[in-house]
């Protein structure tokens, strides 16, 4: 396909960065794949033989040069290895395959890497659950709300009570985001270099031209001074929170943000290929990312020129990872393990059944929003047993602590609602299940 065809002017609205870093439907499909009946006879034989409907989607995605790839993994418990359905090759145009080792850009899946962090040092007795966060950054001490969240900046009414980190974790202190915000507040994010994680180094319709603060002190400095959507624990709206929780660990720790999620969670879970910044070397392994224009895949940030490889000026704890099957695996094991992995002591128990619970405040109304109804953990969705989130192109990661799953999908290309992968995988899912059930119904008689 030729530059002109992503690049005119009659499909900037698919373009949009709201469009391309929505999440609604991402998490809602791993919300509902953990919910599914597993058990521990669908593990004792060849997967792909197992799940031939989930199969059969996966190659029909990747054998129509639909997607260059769709991995989806399955892990029981503490299993050492994830299960794998599907596969398909880091490029449309590069014959190497993906596997656990490859590397993809998790986008908002780092948030519930960001919101364990947190977690952690709450059990550390460094941060409370419900302190005011003007207690560790002072600048946010007196913020205002505005009149109208669409409106002028400059019409505001004091917020009613300090921001505190429980909101922070759930999406619900009144902050905006590049990507939720419109009208006044959203240009000045953008004039602030208030961003989230980066997409391509081309120029792509319906995303300005922004340079991102220099660093997460001067990101937080900066949003300080903006005023609030909403008042603080009134409603549920998707924000930079979680990447305000970065600087915030790094005030009560002590070491730069990614310093401490290496020693605190990476290390210990041997998490060896989670990065904000790709290494050179690693380049190889990162997939292509796509967008979708007309029903094509157009390479918009191939893996061996990525701007994943650049290091970035703010490492966003809300949305900058890029990680690997295998690695966010053993993050989700962690969990499953309440705390520990291999034997290794990674976070408490009580701190892992905390942050995967529903910590909204009672007042928060989550009418209309993607979790209406539902609930929000530490940087992630929460409801009854089930932990989990999305990322913008394409991924997927959850547990089910009943059902000591843990389950992942990966694939890269944006916008979500290109293809409905999510949907035709669940459709699949329950077609294989429900032949599973028949099968072993039969075995009992």
């Amino acid at each position: 396909m030729p530059l002109p065809d992503l690049v005119s002017p009659e499909l900037s609205p698919q373009f949009s960065r709201r469009s391309l870093l929505r999440t609604s439907a991402l998490f809602a499909g791993g919300a509902m794949l953990t919910g599914l009946p597993f058990g521990r006879a669908v593990f004792a034989h060849d997967v792909a033989e197992a799940w031939p409907n989930v199969a059969a989607m996966a190659d029909r995605y990747v054998s129509q040069k639909k997607l260059a790839n769709l991995l989806l993994t399955f892990g029981w418990g503490q299993e050492d290895m994830a299960h794998t359905v599907g596969g398909g090759t880091l490029s449309l145009a590069k014959p190497a395959h993906v596997d656990e080792d490859s590397l993809y850009r998790i986008y908002s899946m780092t948030k519930p890497i960001t919101g364990m962090a947190t977690m952690i040092l709450i059990d550390d007795g460094k941060l409370g659950l419900d302190q005011p966060v003007h207690e560790i950054l002072p600048a946010f001490r007196n913020m205002r709300v505005l009149v109208n969240p669409e409106g002028p900046l400059d019409e505001t009414v004091p917020a009613n009570q300090p921001i505190t980190i429980r909101q922070l974790l759930t999406h619900t202190s009144g902050l905006g985001y590049q990507i939720v915000s419109k009208g006044p507040l959203q240009k000045a994010y953008n004039e602030a270099g208030l961003v989230g994680a980066p997409v391509s180094r081309m120029p792509i319709p319906g995303l300005p031209k922004v340079t991102p603060a220099p660093d997460l002190a001067t990101f937080a400095d900066r949003l300080a001074e903006l005023p609030l959507m909403y008042q603080p624990a009134t409603k549920w709206s998707y924000s930079c929170s979680l990447d305000l929780l970065g600087r915030v660990i790094e005030v009560v720790s002590g070491m730069e943000f990614e310093a401490f999620l290496k020693k605190r969670i990476f290390d210990p879970c041997g998490m060896t290929s989670t990065w904000f910044q790709v290494p050179a070397s690693e380049a190889g392994r990162l997939t292509d990312n796509y967008g979708i224009v007309n029903g094509t895949p157009f390479p918009f940030d191939p893996g061996t020129a990525s701007i994943f490889l650049d290091a970035p000026t703010v490492k966003n704890g809300g949305g900058g990872l890029v990680s690997s099957p295998k690695d966010y695996d053993r993050f989700l094991r962690m969990l499953l393990g309440y705390g520990s992995l291999d034997g290794k002591f990674v976070m408490s128990e009580e701190a892992v059944r905390v942050g995967t619970s529903n910590l909204m405040p009672a007042t928060v109304d989550t009418t209309g929003s993607w979790i209406a109804g539902e609930g929000h953990g530490a940087g992630g969705r929460a409801k009854g047993s089930t932990y989990g989130w999305g990322g913008a192109a394409g991924t997927l990661g959850a547990v089910d602590f009943d059902l000591k799953l843990r389950t992942g999908l990966w694939t890269q290309y944006m916008p979500a609602e290109a293809y409905p992968i999510r949907d035709e995988f669940l459709a699949a899912l329950e077609k294989d299940l429900t032949a599973m059930r028949a099968k072993m119904g039969k075995k009992a008689a």
